[in-house]
């Protein structure tokens, strides 16, 4: 757990990071390296061509959970450090676990190993397609406002919208490995499992960085350049509406709709295979999520797979 302080620049960064070891990653996405002795926070800041109150915002945000008002940070600097987290993502931490998913249910359950790896790609396809557009919308975009350029037909908000939580279905692949996966070692799956929580907060905190931090500074520099716009919501985000988990067993016919989305079949085949009208299967796979809290195909089919519903 991150310990609850606000760093000044006087701190030693030292202290800093054996306090709240998580954010070794934020120090090497500023580019900061190791060696740093009994520096201050300011000293390796400096030495590192890094934007101090840029890197005090970031830090403190994340070890309070707030945005420090009086905090004024550097808005190429905080670009420079999300773009970087982009590549930590894609290409370290994602591909790290895959491998580890690899070696952990690679055998004996080669369908169900097959049908995971596939549900964790379609995952990591989505982080990717999330990133892309922010390095190839977002992030040109705010560079054309800092040179003072303000687009007619882009905001802030649009990214606001599209910024759809990249969290949920990471959290769906690890409730089917803790409720439903069996393993004949549960310290390789545990291991694994650590790497996907860990990934998952690293993720989350990421996206706080940006809906927290980078968004409103966006908002006030395009309010700056066109006054007559309105200023960005607090929430712009609309929330995903949760199921809540009934904790009752599956129906026939539940699981018979399972085993068809398992086959690929969709909702009009499987309502034409079972004689029930499309909306009766919308109803029960809506009633399929709140019980075993799996919303997407490839994890009912993971479900299904480990359950005998259906064979690959």
């Amino acid at each position: 757990m991150l310990k609850q302080d606000q760093y000044t620049a006087t701190d030693k960064m030292g202290d800093l990071i054996c306090d709240n070891y998580p954010l070794l990653f934020v120090m090497s996405r500023f580019g900061i390296s190791h060696g740093f002795g009994d520096k201050t926070i300011a000293q390796v800041c400096r030495q590192n061509n890094v934007h101090t109150n840029t890197f005090l915002a970031v830090v403190n945000m994340l070890t309070s959970g707030k945005r420090d008002q009086n905090a004024d940070p550097s808005l190429p600097c905080l670009l420079d450090y999300l773009l970087n987290s982009h590549s930590h993502f894609l290409d370290i931490r994602l591909p790290a676990i895959r491998k580890k998913l690899l070696q952990t249910i690679g055998t004996p359950h080669d369908g169900v190993a097959k049908a995971i790896i596939r549900f964790y790609d379609e995952y990591v396809e989505q982080v990717v397609t999330h990133m892309a557009y922010e390095e190839q919308t977002v992030f040109p975009y705010v560079r054309s406002l800092l040179k003072g350029e303000l687009s007619g037909n882009y905001c802030i908000r649009v990214f606001c919208r599209q910024h759809a939580s990249i969290e949920s279905k990471l959290s769906e692949l690890k409730n089917i490995l803790i409720k439903y996966y069996p393993t004949g070692n549960p310290h390789e799956l545990n291991n694994v499992l650590f790497d996907i929580f860990a990934c998952a907060r690293d993720l989350a905190s990421h996206n706080f960085i940006e809906d927290e931090l980078f968004v409103p500074m966006i908002s006030q520099l395009e309010h700056d350049m066109r006054p007559d716009r309105k200023t960005l919501p607090k929430d712009c985000r609309k929330q995903p509406t949760k199921e809540a988990s009934t904790g009752k067993e599956l129906s026939k016919r539940e699981k018979e709709i399972i085993a068809g989305v398992a086959r690929g079949l969709t909702n009009k085949q499987i309502a034409e295979e079972l004689f029930i009208s499309v909306h009766t299967v919308m109803t029960h796979r809506k009633n399929i999520a709140g019980k075993l809290q799996i919303h997407s195909p490839s994890g009912l089919t993971i479900y299904a797979v480990l359950n005998n519903l259906v064979e690959l």
